[in-house]
């Protein structure tokens, strides 16, 4: 499959464990093809307002929500390829732009405002970029993936993360993907991403092992797990009978 930078389409995620992953992929694995990135270590690095504007209205929207974000798969280098994407969801229908370039064209661009170059997806980018004021690198995201295809529709595809972590510093591409663990050891995330109906051969696999659609989003969850972090060593201190404790 060739890269490809415009995305309209439909995402439906569920949280397995090994063994549902297991029976699943022996029904579903002679329809699939790997993907060009196959199994992989993908990195994505959130950009966010000093405030965490973007990710707290995403968390709080029912129909629209947008991320911005930078995406490596594996650890990379000043002249490895990376992706600069604006992420929209509108009403159940995701949208992304995703632009190509080097990570040293990438993190000028963040830190200069400088383009790499002029395109209608940068400048869509650009528009966002202004519109929150400049977001900065505010959470990286780690995961193990295999991402799959339908041989006969190529625009249904199928990934699944595992070992997904987070971190809030060394907030680069080139750290690699070192993170406390965000999913128990034996979850696996499934999207399903679509730009039209699920085929037959997968809903029945589906309904077959009683997997159910939810919702989980990576940094909506590492944005609300660092706020329990925060807060913890206040509550800590209030279980001990401090007078001295402001209540959040």
């Amino acid at each position: 499959m060739e890269t490809t930078c415009v995305f309209k389409r439909v995402e439906k995620k569920y949280l397995l464990t090994e063994e549902r992953y297991d029976a699943l992929f022996r029904r579903i694995g002679a329809h699939l093809k790997p993907d060009e990135f196959g199994r992989s270590t993908v990195l994505s690095l959130y950009l966010d307002t000093p405030d965490h504007r973007i990710i707290r209205n995403s968390i709080e929207a029912t129909t629209y929500k947008e991320k911005l974000r930078l995406r490596s798969y594996g650890t990379a280098g000043a002249g490895s390829e990376v992706f600069l994407e604006l992420k929209k969801k509108y009403k159940g229908v995701v949208y992304k732009r995703r632009a190509v370039m080097t990570l040293a064209e990438a993190e000028r661009y963040l830190e200069e405002g400088t383009r790499p170059f002029d395109s209608q997806i940068m400048a869509e980018i650009d528009w966002a970029m202004k519109l929150y004021g400049w977001p900065k690198p505010a959470m990286m995201i780690a995961c193990e993936r295999e991402a799959w295809f339908d041989g006969e529709h190529p625009d249904l595809r199928l990934t699944f993360d595992r070992g997904i972590r987070y971190r809030q510093r060394e907030l680069h591409l080139s750290s690699g993907g070192v993170g406390t663990a965000l999913l128990p050891e034996n979850t696996v995330l499934l999207e399903i991403k679509t730009g039209g109906a699920m085929p037959l051969w997968l809903s029945h696999a589906m309904d077959a092992e009683r997997i159910l659609p939810g919702s989980f989003s990576k940094y909506g969850a590492a944005y609300t797990r660092s706020l329990e972090e925060i807060r913890r060593p206040a509550r800590v201190i209030a279980e001990g009978g401090s007078k001295h404790v402001v209540n959040l």
